[in-house]
């Protein structure tokens, strides 16, 4: 056995394994600058202004279980809208207003309520 061919051979192989790793890290940031970009192609924005009706998506709290069970619960009314996406929004019957992200609204052009 040649150790120093052997010592070559590894040497070459490390090499290799060194652009394989700089390839993969090519190709990662590649695959999520083409996923960021399908991901903000697809991004609805909304415009709202105060007393608009809305309805807000509740992902988190299952209040009433069931599959068929909507997901859009309201509607709710616009008190104020701040800069960046934040919006306040409270239930129609109530005083209390919460903030919320604008990407949870969705306009409600349902019958108006009073």
């Amino acid at each position: 056995m040649d150790w120093k061919a052997a010592g070559n051979i590894r040497l070459l192989e490390l090499n290799e394994m060194g652009e394989f790793k700089a390839q993969a890290y090519e190709n990662d940031k590649l695959y999520k600058e083409k996923t960021k970009c399908w991901h903000d192609t697809r991004i609805m924005t909304h415009q709202f202004e105060p007393r608009q009706q809305v309805l807000l998506f509740n992902s988190r709290l299952k209040l009433f279980p069931g599959k068929l069970k909507s997901q859009w619960p309201g509607p709710f009314e616009v008190t104020q809208v701040y800069p960046h996406g934040a919006i306040d929004v409270k239930y129609m019957n109530m005083r209390v207003t919460f903030k919320v992200y604008g990407q949870r609204l969705k306009h409600y052009w349902g019958a108006h309520m009073s």
